[in-house]
């Protein structure tokens, strides 16, 4: 399917950078199991999309356009404006990198999840999680199932 230039702007221009459909399924899901965080909290680098700051975890809900999954294979099929899209997904790659780096440094563990793996097993991500939290020292009479 070939779409217009006026409908691929707007498509993108509907698209935002916190509160996205992908978050706020894991969200819920984290919430209905007790548990308690920040979003988009601007006090720790990079401004994770959940945080624990008492626990030292943070999670990233990454779509796949933009944080370039599998991105050598897929730039091909970026179609539009690719002088544009390429070099600025080119840099939310090196970001997120940039963004790693100085979490761990700070010691910070950090969960990145693909949107497609959030909508397929978003039980599984919150698991993962529910891990991270425990292995931290988050108590675990605090959790619901």
């Amino acid at each position: 399917m070939v779409r217009d230039e006026a409908t691929i702007s707007y498509t993108m221009s509907r698209i935002h950078g916190k509160n996205t459909s992908i978050e706020i399924k894991l969200r819920k899901e984290l919430y209905r199991r007790g548990f308690r965080y920040r979003a988009n909290s601007r006090y720790i680098f990079g401004h994770p999309d959940i945080s624990f700051k008492g626990y030292k975890v943070v999670v990233f809900c990454d779509s796949e356009f933009w944080h370039g999954y599998h991105f050598e294979e897929n730039q091909a099929k970026i179609h539009s404006n690719r002088s544009y899209w390429i070099p600025k997904i080119k840099r939310n790659i090196a970001r997120d990198e940039e963004t790693n780096t100085v979490l761990t440094s700070q010691g910070y563990l950090i969960l990145r999840f693909w949107g497609q793996e959030i909508e397929r097993d978003v039980k599984g991500c919150a698991d993962k999680v529910e891990q991270a939290l425990l292995s931290r020292g988050y108590p675990a009479n605090k959790i619901h199932h």
